[in-house]
């Protein structure tokens, strides 16, 4: 009878382990709503700072505190600060945007990570991939042409203009972008299987306090509301930390890899509903192109990973 159970239980404990992990991708795709809700209360450097403190001290609880000599140095330091970094820069960029859908546009600039990852994974010699990533990175970049230009007619000096408007905004979240995927490779060479979130979350609130006590920012005023989306959010991120970790070790990774190419567009889903923003029909149109374009770089990488 035992036996005859054993097999059962193994596609039971994976389809477990792979709905696990799409709730980090749920959790994280929140994420952008939400950071940009907490900054409007609180400021953009204070709310960050707030937030991370409750992930870093969410996370420490629940996956414990990591001990910094069991890592791989090149991990430890130049991963963390790539994640720390990566974290500041996207909070200030949603914290920093003039309105709420600037904060949607930021966003889908930061979700051009899962492309911009391949594309560091093949260069890095980490993957192999195909003339498929041309028009992969293609896609994608015309996706953010797209969103940028809004309903109006293309051009560059209109582009330059919506950018102009705000470029630290901007820059920041394309720089966010680019750390993440130097971030994701950097790991996955040096991580070990290792995870050093806990760490790197209360680094970057470290750091965002810092940022803070120069800021002319005002003092925090926790009101209720600012209270209890700051705990949510701290929450979200040190749950999908947590459901991603197990994901990825017990789940199906193929379906968790594809699923999380998605999150642009369960992103724009969740941010337009929290903010009460009713994104363009050129906005749609931009995401999907990315989406699709990371789908296209997915599809030139998979099964040429190298042994």
């Amino acid at each position: 009878m035992k036996s005859a159970a054993a097999p059962a239980s193994a596609p039971t404990a994976q389809g477990a382990g792979t709905l696990t992990g799409l709730v980090a991708v749920a959790l994280w795709s929140a994420s952008v709503g939400l950071i940009r809700s907490v900054s409007e209360l609180l400021g953009p450097t204070g709310g960050a700072a707030a937030t991370f403190t409750v992930g870093g001290v969410l996370a420490t609880l629940v996956l414990g505190w990591p001990r910094p000599s069991s890592f791989n140095r090149i991990y430890l330091f130049a991963g963390g600060g790539l994640f720390i970094v990566y974290e500041i820069f996207l909070a200030l960029s949603l914290g920093l945007a003039a309105n709420r859908a600037q904060a949607l546009e930021l966003g889908m600039i930061n979700y051009m990570w899962p492309c911009l990852t391949i594309v560091a994974a093949v260069a890095w010699g980490q993957q192999r991939g195909s003339l498929l990533l041309v028009p992969g990175v293609a896609l994608s970049l015309l996706g953010l042409v797209w969103i940028l230009k809004g309903d109006g007619d293309w051009s560059p000096a209109a582009l330059l203009a919506n950018a102009g408007g705000n470029p630290l905004a901007y820059g920041l979240a394309a720089g966010a972008a680019l750390l993440w995927a130097l971030y994701s490779v950097l790991t996955r060479r040096y991580g070990g299987g290792r995870s050093g979130i806990p760490l790197f979350l209360l680094g970057t609130a470290l750091l965002l306090w810092l940022l803070y006590a120069w800021s002319p920012e005002p003092a925090l005023r926790f009101t209720p509301a600012a209270a209890l989306q700051v705990c949510g959010l701290g929450a979200c991120m040190a749950l999908a930390y947590s459901c991603w970790n197990h994901g990825i070790q017990k789940g199906n990774l193929t379906l968790l890899a594809v699923a999380s190419y998605f999150t642009p567009v369960l992103s724009v889903l969740l941010a337009s509903a929290w903010l009460g923003v009713a994104p363009s029909s050129a906005f749609w149109t931009g995401v999907a192109l990315v989406t699709a374009g990371s789908l296209v770089c997915w599809y030139a990488t998979r099964a040429r990973s190298l042994r």
